[in-house]
């Protein structure tokens, strides 16, 4: 799957934001902080992914991957936690049998361009929602 094919999926899944709340006793302060955090550590770990892809150190890409994939699961930023879900199979299926350190460059290459400008706009989205309570 080319990284272009998760358009399809939403920025941010309004209702895994409201199920925080939710299992956060309603507590819109905790959601908001939690939310807050995500954006303020989403730089570092789009950072920790580059560094790890571009120098083909495998067990990093691996560990980075997957903590983008499951802290934009948990805000619901449907698709970035896609393209977490694709590079991460891609890591996995083609660091198989080949050297790391040519796979993983031509995976950073392909993949940051389109998570670091979805991030963005997952960010902006979030920050949106934040502000206005808005639902989309």
């Amino acid at each position: 799957m080319a990284p272009s094919d998760d358009a399809g999926r939403p920025l941010v899944d309004q209702s895994v934001l409201d199920r925080l709340r939710v299992e956060l006793d309603g507590d819109e302060g905790y959601s908001a902080v939690f939310v807050g955090n995500f954006i303020g550590y989403l730089p570092v770990r789009i950072d920790r992914l580059r560094l790890a892809l571009t120098t083909g150190d495998l067990d990093g890409s691996v560990d980075a991957i997957l903590s983008l994939k499951t802290s934009s699961q948990m805000v619901g930023a449907e698709r970035l936690a896609g393209l977490a879900i694709t590079l991460e199979r891609c890591i996995r299926e083609e660091s198989r049998g080949v050297d790391p350190s040519v796979a993983l460059p031509r995976l950073a290459a392909e993949y940051l361009k389109p998570i670091s400008y979805c991030s963005r706009q997952t960010v902006h989205r979030l920050q949106a929602q934040r502000s206005t309570g808005a639902r989309r």
